[in-house]
Protein backbone atom coordinates (compact mmCIF):
# COMPACT_ATOMS: atom_id res chain seq x y z
CA UNK A 1 0.00 0.00 0.00
CA UNK A 2 1.41 3.47 -1.04
CA UNK A 3 1.64 6.24 1.41
CA UNK A 4 -0.64 9.12 1.16
CA UNK A 5 -0.21 12.14 3.20
CA UNK A 6 -3.07 13.04 4.83
CA UNK A 7 -2.40 16.80 4.33
CA UNK A 8 -2.66 16.76 0.49
CA UNK A 9 -6.08 15.37 0.66
CA UNK A 10 -7.63 18.91 0.29
CA UNK A 11 -6.04 19.78 -2.89
CA UNK A 12 -7.46 16.29 -5.26
CA UNK A 13 -10.78 17.37 -4.79
CA UNK A 14 -11.12 21.39 -3.60
CA UNK A 15 -14.21 22.37 -1.52
CA UNK A 16 -16.02 25.84 -2.43
CA UNK A 17 -16.90 28.19 0.98
CA UNK A 18 -18.71 31.19 0.61
CA UNK A 19 -17.45 34.20 2.81
CA UNK A 20 -19.19 37.47 3.17
CA UNK A 21 -17.05 40.27 2.20
CA UNK A 22 -17.09 42.90 4.70
CA UNK A 23 -16.65 45.65 3.14
CA UNK A 24 -20.15 45.47 0.47
CA UNK A 25 -21.65 42.26 1.60
CA UNK A 26 -21.02 40.63 -1.13
CA UNK A 27 -20.20 36.78 -1.47
CA UNK A 28 -16.59 35.85 -1.89
CA UNK A 29 -15.67 32.61 -3.22
CA UNK A 30 -12.86 30.73 -1.55
CA UNK A 31 -12.03 27.32 -2.57
CA UNK A 32 -9.82 25.03 0.21
CA UNK A 33 -6.84 25.64 -2.60
CA UNK A 34 -7.05 29.36 -2.25
CA UNK A 35 -5.06 31.68 -0.08
CA UNK A 36 -6.90 34.66 -0.58
CA UNK A 37 -9.46 36.16 -3.33
CA UNK A 38 -10.63 39.14 -4.30
CA UNK A 39 -14.57 40.42 -4.16
CA UNK A 40 -15.72 40.96 -7.34
CA UNK A 41 -18.04 43.68 -6.40
CA UNK A 42 -15.54 46.09 -4.64
CA UNK A 43 -12.20 44.20 -4.60
CA UNK A 44 -11.57 44.12 -0.82
CA UNK A 45 -9.14 40.82 -0.67
CA UNK A 46 -10.19 38.38 1.49
CA UNK A 47 -8.04 35.28 3.17
CA UNK A 48 -9.01 31.75 4.15
CA UNK A 49 -8.13 30.57 7.52
CA UNK A 50 -5.54 27.51 5.80
CA UNK A 51 -3.40 25.93 7.76
CA UNK A 52 -1.56 23.69 5.93
CA UNK A 53 1.57 21.52 6.44
CA UNK A 54 2.31 22.45 2.88
CA UNK A 55 3.51 25.63 4.46
CA UNK A 56 6.15 23.70 6.38
CA UNK A 57 6.59 20.22 5.11
CA UNK A 58 9.86 19.25 2.59
CA UNK A 59 7.74 17.08 0.68
CA UNK A 60 4.71 19.45 -0.16
CA UNK A 61 6.19 20.01 -3.33
CA UNK A 62 5.71 16.13 -4.05
CA UNK A 63 2.85 15.58 -2.29
CA UNK A 64 0.30 18.04 -3.86
CA UNK A 65 2.57 18.26 -7.36
CA UNK A 66 4.26 21.30 -8.78
CA UNK A 67 1.59 23.72 -10.25
CA UNK A 68 -1.04 23.39 -7.41
CA UNK A 69 2.12 23.99 -4.75
CA UNK A 70 3.60 27.15 -7.02
CA UNK A 71 0.16 28.52 -7.56
CA UNK A 72 -0.86 28.45 -3.74
CA UNK A 73 2.98 29.74 -2.64
CA UNK A 74 2.55 32.37 -4.77
CA UNK A 75 -0.65 33.92 -3.47
CA UNK A 76 0.77 33.26 0.16
CA UNK A 77 2.24 36.97 0.67
CA UNK A 78 3.82 35.64 3.83
CA UNK A 79 1.40 35.25 5.75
Amino acid sequence: MEFKCPGGGNFGTPSLKIKKCPNCGADIELFSTDVKASCYNCGFVAYSDMNSCIFYCEHARECIGPVAYDRIMSQRDDI
